[in-house]
């Protein structure tokens, strides 16, 4: 049975042209077995007619705040006692900053301050409005408070721009929530909520490749884009840890509740990681470092002058390696992309590292693309100890990597937990 069976969702679609996902995204919610009603603003409607939304959830589309017939009988009220979660899709810079503010003008804000059921929000607005430091605090502010953001995405954008701002794809949000709602809100009442599992916890995480320097036009990297990296740091910080993201050459955005500090080269990264490690409980090695940098970087550009080119390579140091031999080491977790051999490889990077935990995955050909996509899949391993003598073993299932990564840090918390038992 879905997370979502039964549950009744009021759906607020406000003003973008992303409302158009909101009619895919309601009937998504329907497949999962929720009951939908749909609130619009007036900027929706200049972008969706509410017919289409009353044809689709086969309930009438609430838009007017002071609607006569409605508010005979505190319409209003009805709608906020009647919803299990309010879902905001597109959610547009106008509702963030009337939702942060505690605005009540029109019918979806109003809704919102009369409600106690959990709220959640899908962005949607130009990269440079996501970016202004008036949306960064608003969003900080509604985070602060228990709103959980889904997204947003990057990509293409209606104005022509590219960067952060897209609202996600429906099948992504409904993913999304239902990821959250059967963790956070749906767990027995003996497991502890997923909001407080990381509580009180410093997430350390690196994410994206490292680019090493050929000469000042070219560098050494990999296909790595950083998603799964940021994912896990979003999923930790709504698991409520303190999250420290040492992130490389990527084009992605991270909630401003983020410490996010960025770096190019394996140096710099390894720089980067030491001078935090000393207050982080749990460290993540998501980033695909390049194992090798050049010996020595040509202060000018190569010239195409012969038909060979030798360069000479040294190893990097091993930034996991050294994190995991330090004294007073965090919960150490390392990540490994095979392209065969994938438990084989996984295991004795395990074992010769001597981490706490790795997540490994199969990135060798088409139906294995892990690289810049937005799924991923993962066998997730741990070591042998006096009473589990094979060690542990738990895959997680080809998902949006927004969900892969609370099913990951799900099993850390967990392995964590133990761990601090024993040793109290």
């Amino acid at each position: 049975m879905s997370a979502l069976t039964n549950k009744k969702i009021l759906l607020g679609v406000t003003g973008g042209i992303a409302a158009y996902k909101s009619a895919v995204l309601a009937r998504r919610l329907m497949d999962e077995g929720a009951t939908v009603r749909v609130v619009m603003t007036p900027g929706a409607q200049a972008f969706m007619q509410p017919l289409t939304f009353q044809a689709l959830t086969g309930n009438p589309v609430h838009v007017d705040l002071l609607d006569p017939a409605a508010e005979a009988a505190m319409g209003h009220i009805e709608l906020a006692r009647w919803a299990h979660y309010i879902l905001i899709a597109p959610a547009s810079a106008n509702t963030l900053a009337r939702l942060a503010h505690g605005m009540a003008s029109d019918l979806l804000s109003t809704l919102c301050l009369a409600t106690d059921s959990p709220l959640f929000v899908a962005p949607a607005m130009n990269r440079l409005m996501w970016t202004n430091p008036a949306t960064v605090e608003n969003c900080a502010q509604l985070a602060a408070r228990g709103v959980t953001f889904f997204g947003p995405g990057d990509g293409a954008q209606a104005c022509g721009e590219t960067g952060s701002g897209r609202m996600l794809e429906p099948e992504q949000i409904r993913d999304q929530l239902l990821s959250t709602v059967a963790d956070k809100f749906n767990s027995p009442p003996d497991h502890q909520p997923i909001q407080d599992k990381l509580r009180s916890k410093h997430v350390l995480i690196t994410a994206g490749p490292t680019q090493e320097a050929i000469d000042p036009v070219r560098y050494i990297s990999n296909h790595s884009s950083g998603k799964m990296g940021f994912a896990i740091a979003e999923a930790a910080l709504a698991m409520g840890a303190q999250v420290t993201l040492i992130a490389g050459p990527v084009a992605l955005s991270a909630s401003p509740q983020i410490q996010r500090v960025d770096t190019v080269s394996a140096i710099s990264m390894l720089d980067a990681v030491m001078a935090h490690v000393d207050n982080a409980d749990i460290f993540i090695s998501v980033a695909a470092v390049a194992d090798y940098r050049l010996e020595t970087v040509v202060n000018q550009k190569i010239k195409k002058s012969h038909e060979n080119l030798t360069l000479s390579l040294v190893r990097n140091p091993d930034i996991l390696k050294a994190v995991a031999a330090l004294p007073k080491r965090p919960f150490c977790v390392g990540f490994a992309a095979e392209t065969e051999n994938v438990e084989a490889h996984a295991q004795e990077k395990l074992q010769r590292k001597k981490l706490d935990l790795i997540a490994a995955n199969h990135v060798a050909g088409e139906d294995n693309a892990v690289f810049g996509t937005d799924t991923n899949a993962l066998d997730v391993y741990w070591p042998a100890t006096a009473k589990d003598t094979s060690g542990g073993h738990i895959s997680i299932p080809s998902a949006n990597k927004q969900s892969v990564a609370y099913s990951l840090l799900n099993i850390i918390a967990d392995r964590l937990a133990l761990i601090d038992q024993k040793s109290s």
